[in-house]
């Protein structure tokens, strides 16, 4: 017993020891007297960084002001790279947590949600990224300053990157991206855990394909209470560090040079971050073919510069070395960018010992942990909006004995992702969550239709179309890989891959070869069996090659991935023709390599329709792509045209399909998954049952069959209007606001801004708010809630103010709301405190003032003025307001 304590309090004292020494090190880095300036953590951070930048050349601090920066070897500066994205996940650096597309994350409501969401993302991001350090990695998506989120309004449901937001409404918006920016950054009082970044500083939501040469001319009105006001919610509660500036004009001046809106951010609203460029966005202020509003790259830069643009994505900063020596700047302005910059990597704790900066220790056993997996499955819940549920339809019953699951989305991947995504292994598509739901049922799959006419799904080439050599008797193709990126010397691996579907993550394709520097080859034949047209292409970061019979086809080469590649190439059934891709994987991109392409000879519709006939229920899984719609795409079939939608309605072959399998008279349930409000009025007036889904996420699917057979009763809220056509609508690229959104919308929504349908019912009742209120002081709202059906489930209690006696005033306002859980039969008490801007219009003196008058406050779970069957009731009370406040 003796040695056993002896043993005991000799590894008590060791580790004593070990920390006595780890704590000798930091005060030893803190307190030594040979330290410089910026090397002593007992300075702050601003301190600091004035000396390191007081310390640099001229070229060395403008070499600092590019998103891919150099390292300073002589001050210890390691190379970094600002490019880092996080919009629903730690993006495009292999393996993450995918949850729901930014627009799904909107439709859950849910503030804490935002907010653990976001933790998560960070623990991974900065897991990830000390993992990058061991290996040495320092490259694109491997560091701490995250482009995210985008907080642009979606004014308008054509445009295509309206996904990536918080929806049309900036109250929402605000309240959603202070919870996900307060989440990214952490709460340690020193350090940051990672930079957030709001984006795109400001009046931008498209059209995409003029987004370098557009001019928003916003009246004052709309800028203040639409564009602007959550912008101003960032900096002031969520104290984002970062915001990255526009590619359009606003009032003629280049966002990213722009006076008036550096002097907004900087003084008015007291913003001590730094602002990045958006990629190429200096370029186009002297591109002829973009704004073209200064003659080179010199004026450009020191207009950038003189806007408050401090870190440019894009190599054209370059310039300002040239324009300091000829006198069009001077270098302390280049000084004041170069320091925000450092107290941004200071703040992280980039330049000093790991003990001390709290976040460092995060285990890479987070990313893409159980714990996350389950969150996401429940974001993905929360996102579904129940848009129709005729003669309660829903939920069905798990005793079905066949199901069709039919559509381009029912088994597709890609509509799980979204944009600015990570990556997942386990990818659950609504096909296979339904199928895992009805292990003793016959659930099976057909694709029905692509998703537009004239827009090919690829897909991985099955091997059994490929061989080696010309024998034909070996399937796959030859495969050679490369431990270097230039197909240099003899291969490290030779051997046959079946298919070239690959996605890596962070292993390495064959031992010995890294999976951050390498090239591979793949060779042999491709034998169709059908004649006709066919499309051929590969898909993939990093650099590629596609060659048929030795002629190039398709090549890409860029360390970020964008739209799939591929040709339309006619081929003869039986006919051996000669393939070669070859790949080259860059350091900090993500390694994938696919080899696809679309077949021909296929009659989609028929198939369908045989087996929904054969089929006791059908769930049909229609919507759009993010491979149609998204980010300055070249996209252009029927609907859609450079990433944005020209028509807001389903294709016309997936409504065809629609009307097929309806007239069949079987029990069918529609599944949306898209990134914005599509026009079902059709789809609408046939189907008894829609649930929207968005782009869910990797556990998609399983939410999907979660919410259809009654295991999690669907709560979501459009954080978007459903306007019945195109037509509602005014023309796309006028930016007033009139006639836009549920606020100054004056027709009947297809299903309005907030609307959704629960598998219980809920009432309101005793609304208390005070008779009276002075302009300048808060108001206390209450209400009751209670769950008057036979099930639980949660509630979206919404606030909307309006204002009878004001002519200009918005038609509703959102000002609050809760996510709530009842239990059948129980009642709560929620509570709301209006802070007095939130009564705030616009005023042309003081930007926005609180009135004297009527106010109508609204109360229930949708949106007043449309009554909806099937949604809680709303009940409402006018306050008075006395005096005039000016809040802004």
């Amino acid at each position: 017993m003796y040695r056993i304590f002896y043993h005991i309090g000799l590894l008590i004292i060791r580790r004593l020891f070990v920390l006595a020494g780890l704590l000798f090190l930091v005060l030893a880095w803190s307190c030594t007297d040979d330290r410089l300036p910026y090397q002593n953590t007992d300075l702050s951070f601003e301190e600091r960084a004035k000396d390191l930048v007081a310390r640099m050349t001229l070229d060395e601090k403008v070499a600092q002001m590019a998103h891919e920066a150099p390292a300073i070897e002589r001050l210890g500066i390691p190379k970094y790279n600002w490019w880092n994205e996080c919009l629903h996940g730690v993006g495009r650096a292999g393996l993450a947590t995918v949850f729901p597309q930014a627009i799904g994350m909107a439709a859950m409501w849910d503030e804490q949600q935002m907010f653990t969401i976001a933790t998560a993302i960070s623990d991974e991001a900065r897991a990830k990224h000390h993992e990058f350090l061991r290996k040495g990695k320092r490259g694109y998506y491997q560091g701490l300053t995250f482009w995210s989120p985008n907080i642009n309004i979606f004014r308008d449901p054509r445009w295509g990157r309206g996904m990536e937001t918080y929806g049309e409404d900036p109250f929402l918006t605000g309240e959603l991206a202070v919870q996900f920016i307060k989440g990214l950054q952490g709460d340690d009082p020193k350090y940051l855990k990672l930079v957030a970044t709001a984006k795109h500083f400001v009046v931008h939501s498209g059209p995409e394909p003029d987004r370098h040469r557009f001019n928003a001319t916003p009246n004052q009105r709309d800028f203040i209470e639409t564009y602007a006001s959550h912008f101003r919610k960032t900096v002031e509660e969520a104290h984002v560090f970062s915001i990255m500036c526009a590619y359009n004009r606003l009032n003629d001046e280049p966002c990213c040079g722009s006076l008036y809106l550096n002097n907004l951010l900087r003084k008015e609203w007291g913003f001590n971050g730094y602002m990045v460029s958006d990629c190429g966005a200096i370029q186009d202020f002297y591109h002829q073919d973009a704004h073209h509003m200064v003659g080179n790259e010199e004026e450009a830069s020191v207009m950038a510069v003189n806007g408050g643009t401090d870190l440019n994505c894009g190599d054209t900063y370059s310039a300002l070395v040239k324009a300091v020596k000829n006198g069009l700047i001077k270098e302390q302005d280049i000084d004041r960018s170069v320091q925000r910059l450092m107290v941004a990597r200071l703040k992280l704790g980039m330049f000093d010992p790991p003990a001390l900066v709290p976040f460092s220790n995060i285990p890479y056993s987070v990313v893409h942990s159980e714990q996350h997996r389950l969150m996401t499955l429940e974001a993905a819940r929360k996102s579904m909006v129940l848009l129709k549920n005729d003669n309660n339809l829903l939920p069905l019953s798990k005793n079905i004995k066949s199901i069709a699951v039919i559509g381009p989305n029912a088994n597709n991947t890609d509509v799980l992702l979204g944009n600015y995504n990570g990556f997942s292994p386990n990818l659950v598509t609504p096909y296979e969550g339904i199928r895992a739901r009805l292990p003793q049922a016959r659930v099976r799959y057909a694709q029905g239709a692509p998703w537009v006419e004239g827009f090919p799904m690829m897909q991985p080439i099955d091997g059994n179309f490929l061989f080696t050599d010309t024998s034909l008797q070996s399937n796959g193709l030859k495969a050679e890989y490369f431990d270097n990126t230039s197909f240099l010397g003899k291969p490290v691996y030779t051997g046959v891959d079946r298919m070239i579907d690959f996605v890596w993550w962070d292993k390495n394709p064959q031992p010995g070869v890294d999976n951050d520097a390498f090239s591979i080859r793949w060779s042999g034949f491709l034998v169709p069996k059908v004649s006709g047209t066919y499309y051929l292409g590969a898909d993939g970061f990093s650099s590629y090659v596609l060659y048929l019979n030795e002629e190039p086809i398709v090549s890409r080469e860029s360390v970020h991935r964008s739209e799939m590649n591929y040709q339309p190439v006619n081929l003869e059934a039986g006919k051996a023709y000669k393939i070669r891709m070859e790949y080259r994987q860059q350091q900090g991109t993500y390694p994938m390599a696919r080899l696809v392409w679309d077949q021909p000879g296929k009659d989609l519709k028929a198939e369908a329709l045989e087996l929904a006939q054969k089929s006791d229920v059908v769930v049909l899984c229609m919507g759009l792509s993010p491979l149609l719609e998204g980010e300055e795409m070249t996209v252009q079939v029927p609907g859609f045209d450079g990433g944005d939608r020209t028509d807001i309605a389903l294709p016309a072959i997936q409504s065809d399909l629609i009307r097929a399998v309806r007239a069949l008279g079987k029990p069918t349930v529609l599944v949306l998954l898209n990134g914005g409000a599509l026009a079902l009025k059709p789809e609408g007036d046939q189907l008894p049952a829609i649930l929207e889904a968005w782009y869910p996420g990797q556990e998609g699917g399983t939410a999907i069959a979660d919410v259809l057979f009654g295991d999690y009763n669907p709560a979501g809220r459009l954080p978007v209007t459903f306007y019945e056509s195109v037509d509602q609508l005014p023309p796309f690229d006028d930016y007033s606001m009139e006639g836009r959104t549920y606020k100054y919308f004056r027709e009947k929504p297809l299903f309005p801004f907030g609307y959704g349908l629960s598998y219980t019912t809920f009432a309101y009742s005793a609304l208390s708010v005070p008779d009276e209120a002075m302009a300048d002081r808060g108001v206390e709202v209450s209400v009751k809630v209670t769950n008057t059906g036979s099930t639980d489930g949660e509630e979206v209690v919404q606030l909307y103010l309006s204002y009878p006696e004001r002519d200009q005033a918005p038609l509703y306002t959102l000002q609050g709301f809760k996510r709530v859980f009842l239990k059948a039969g129980e009642t709560k008490t929620i509570s709301f405190s209006l802070k007095p801007e939130q009564f705030g219009l616009y005023h042309p003196d003081y930007q926005k003032v609180v009135y004297p008058g009527r106010v109508t406050v609204s109360v229930g779970g949708s949106q007043p003025g449309w009554a909806v069957e099937g949604t809680a009731g709303v009940v409402e009370k006018n306050i008075n307001i006395r005096g005039e406040y000016a809040c802004w």
